[in-house]
């Protein structure tokens, strides 16, 4: 009888996911995907109330849902807040903010706002999440929501880019160290994804135009793109993959 082997389970029962920035777009499809396939998800953002009709929604489908207000940028509550509420398996950090600009007009505010959350803000929440893992002695998994923008530049994009690229230096930084406590740290780096954030793109014919002539594929992508590529990373399917940017972007990159 030939021995086969045993395709890797996708399935996440009894994980415990918390995924920041989960009150619409992209963070809201990772949460629903998580769930789907069997984690405990925690709704986080800013405005806990924005998020608890999501939460019942998801309750009313048998889905385990609960509420948790986050904001990223403050360092000292987030620290708090994950570890009265943890440890989590996996962590899912989809909180982002962006101020588009040339970059000969960059203001100092706007480039610190931007550092703030997508760089501060993503470090140290990370960080929180691996340090109530490794107190446990449990394993995880834990995903940055990064961008192509961390990979190429962009036009009016110089703040973005940085910041991006930045959390792509961390990731492999934390994977190095964070590997040992099998603690995998990867991102995911989406497209143009049609959101209420990106409409106003999309509605420029020229960036759209712009957009489109980049993404080989030769359409913007979905928020649906991005909930497979989150589910694989958080499950066992990826055991051996961290360090790594997972790209999600049409063949953005690829030249």
């Amino acid at each position: 009888m030939t021995q086969f082997p045993s395709t890797p389970s996708f399935s996440l029962e009894g994980k415990n996911a918390l995924i920041a920035g989960a009150s619409s777009g992209i963070g809201m499809a990772c949460a629903v995907a998580l769930a789907e396939h069997g984690a405990e998800v925690t709704l986080a953002a800013r405005r806990a109330d924005a998020l608890q009709d999501i939460a019942a929604d998801m309750t009313a489908r048998g889905w385990a849902a609960k509420v948790l207000q986050l904001d990223v940028g403050d360092v000292a509550a987030t620290a708090e807040a994950v570890a009265e509420n943890g440890p989590f398996d996996i962590l899912v950090n989809s909180a982002g903010t962006a101020r588009h600009g040339k970059a000969l007009e960059t203001a100092p505010e706007d480039f610190d706002a931007v550092m703030d959350v997508n760089v501060r803000g993503a470090y140290f929440l990370t960080q929180a999440v691996a340090k109530g893992l490794i107190a446990a002695g449990r394993p995880g998994s834990l995903i940055n929501i990064s961008s192509q923008m961390g990979h190429v530049g962009g036009r009016e994009r110089a703040v973005y880019c940085a910041s991006k690229f930045a959390v792509e230096g961390f990731t492999k930084a934390m994977a190095l160290e964070f590997g040992p406590a099998k603690i995998r740290v990867n991102t995911v780096c989406p497209t143009f994804i049609l959101t209420d954030l990106t409409q106003s793109t999309f509605d420029d014919p020229e960036k759209r135009a712009w957009v489109l002539d980049k993404i080989k594929l030769g359409r913007p992508g979905e928020v649906e793109d991005i909930m497979g590529a989150v589910v694989y990373l958080a499950s066992d399917a990826a055991s051996l993959v961290t360090g790594t940017a997972l790209m999600v972007d049409g063949g953005w990159t690829a030249d």
